[in-house]
């Protein structure tokens, strides 16, 4: 079809000296076909084109009907001037059906056509004016109308709806030539014995055309900045924890840290519980954990705080010990601290939840570490789970950055420092930092980084250091300190990539275009 139009375009324009439009020209051609014929010509420079790009309006089936008969307004008007005596409201949907009369008798009392007379409908006056027919008629001709509210007003009503049209405005080229002369693509054998490539003319080669694209797998935003992440945390010293276990007892995810038991986060309104089992077991050694984590190793006498870890005693306690200094320090107080003064319940401590932090591993990984107390850094990038509304900030499910630090001696000031150092590298700088309330840190700070786009400071992460409540218990020294932090993958990478809406990056919504064609990011860079 596009070699045929080929030659009625050069025949059109043959017997035009000006521009042509293609939807006046070709009317029952469609626009891909027209298209193709104009980028055959066009590569020859035999035409010049531009498109148009337009809105047009179309009816609906019922505005068609409308088109045709008259409103559903009309309609009650007609029959209940029909009716000389009144028409009984009962009678309206048999004479004129029922959408019409549900529709058109409100239009028709707004329109002041007809008026109630007890049980009776009854005209107002003889004629009137059908401006919803017209209308639908004058788009239904042209596809559009001179006045926008009023197709704004049919849209609402669902009587018409808006299509994007293509068509062409072209002209004669540097190279027009009435006659479509073929190229050859190919210099054959058979051309070169007999001599005919002298009088053929060949196709020249686009060089400006792409290639196709190859078809691969992409890494998701997320990952990518995941990497990134990886990369800061690996240069900086940490080795990385195993958060394969999305799973976690109450224990673990709140109890071993110091969130009390009667805590909001507990509750069903904020947490994913395990119904098949509701139970886990008690603390207890995991030899899938154990083969997936490298040994600790010993102590050096030449680490640069050893003449603190030189007065510091290892005493990591017994999973059983443990479990028990834990009710303890909540029910009763301990190393310090008054607890919370309430009865510890065994099971509520052993109910299975969908961790919602990853701070859960990384207490057992200070538990852990009990064993041999040694300057330590430790972080880990996984899911968690919030039982949350999900709107355009918003998911069920997300991914947690953490960082820990385990030293002698540490400081809220150290904390502070590392802070803009670990930020810096992602490009973050000039942070502000505001006291915070955390069950297991104290003191504890949320962090907050100046956003140019937005142009205010927003919430970048939340940080503290441990309490002794959650360390000691373990069988950490008590000149042992920890610091603790994190923010969620998602926000850097939304603000990175310019996306507004979490949903666009996570989940059935997500662009598989936008997966595709996003380049690999560098968080310390603009």
């Amino acid at each position: 079809m596009a070699a045929d139009l080929t030659s009625q375009v050069l025949d059109a324009l043959a017997e035009s000296d000006g521009s042509l439009l293609s939807n006046v020209a070709f009317p029952s051609v469609l626009s891909t076909t027209v298209k193709s014929a104009l980028d055959r010509l066009a590569s020859r420079e035999m035409v010049v084109y531009r498109t148009i790009d337009q809105e047009r309006a179309i009816l609906t089936s019922e505005a068609e009907g409308i088109a045709a008969e008259g409103s559903h307004e009309a309609k009650v008007f007609e029959a209940v001037r029909n009716a000389v005596e009144g028409l009984k409201i009962a009678d309206l949907p048999s004479k004129v059906g029922k959408e019409s009369a549900k529709v058109g008798q409100g239009k028709a009392f707004k329109e002041g056509w007809i008026k109630k007379d007890k049980d009776l409908l009854r005209a107002t006056t003889d004629s009137i004016k059908d401006t919803s027919r017209e209308q639908l008629q004058v788009i239904q001709k042209t596809g559009s109308y001179p006045d926008p509210k009023v197709i704004a007003d049919l849209r609402k009503r669902k009587l018409v709806t808006m299509q994007k049209d293509f068509s062409f405005e072209f002209k004669k080229g540097p190279k027009f030539a009435k006659k479509f002369v073929k190229e050859e693509t190919d210099l054959t054998a058979d051309m070169l014995a007999s001599g005919a490539w002298k009088n053929v003319k060949f196709k020249p080669y686009n060089f400006k055309s792409l290639g196709a694209p190859p078809e691969s797998g992409a890494l998701h935003p997320l990952n990518k900045v995941r990497h990134e992440f990886r990369q800061i945390f690996f240069e900086m010293g940490f080795e990385e924890m195993p958060t394969n276990r999305f799973v976690e007892t109450g224990f673990w995810n709140f109890d071993a840290l110091f969130v009390p038991q009667q805590h909001p986060a507990r509750d069903l309104q904020d947490t994913f519980y395990i119904s098949d089992p509701p139970t886990g077991d008690r603390p207890r050694t995991d030899p899938s954990e154990e083969a997936t984590t490298q040994p600790l190793p010993p102590r050096s006498a030449s680490s640069p705080s050893s003449k603190s870890a030189e007065t510091a005693t290892s005493g990591q306690q017994s999973y059983d010990t443990y479990f028990g200094s834990i009710a303890t320090v909540h029910s009763l107080g301990a190393h310090g601290s008054i607890g919370y003064r309430y009865p510890f319940n065994p099971r509520e401590s052993l109910r299975l939840v969908l961790r919602t932090h990853t701070t859960a591993t990384s207490t057992q990984m200070l538990y852990r570490l009990a064993a041999n107390p040694r300057p330590a850094r430790y972080f880990s990038i996984d899911r968690v789970f919030r039982n949350e509304t999900v709107d355009a900030t918003h998911l069920a499910e997300f991914h947690q950055v953490e960082g820990v630090i385990a030293d002698f001696g540490l400081t809220l000031g150290g904390l502070i420092g590392f802070m803009e150092v670990f930020f810096g590298k992602m490009g973050i700088r000039g942070l502000r930092f505001k006291p915070a309330y955390n069950p297991y840190t104290e003191p504890s700070l949320e962090v907050f980084g100046w956003h140019k786009g937005l142009g205010k400071w927003v919430e970048i992460g939340n940080s503290g250091m441990f309490r002794p409540e959650m360390l000691e218990p373990m069988g950490l020294p008590k000149s042992m300190r920890v610091y603790g932090w994190g923010l969620s993958l998602e926000r850097p990478t939304m603000i990175k990539y310019g996306v507004g809406n979490i949903r666009e990056l996570l989940g059935h919504k997500v662009d598989l275009g936008f997966v595709e064609g996003n380049p690999a990011v560098r968080l310390e860079k603009d």
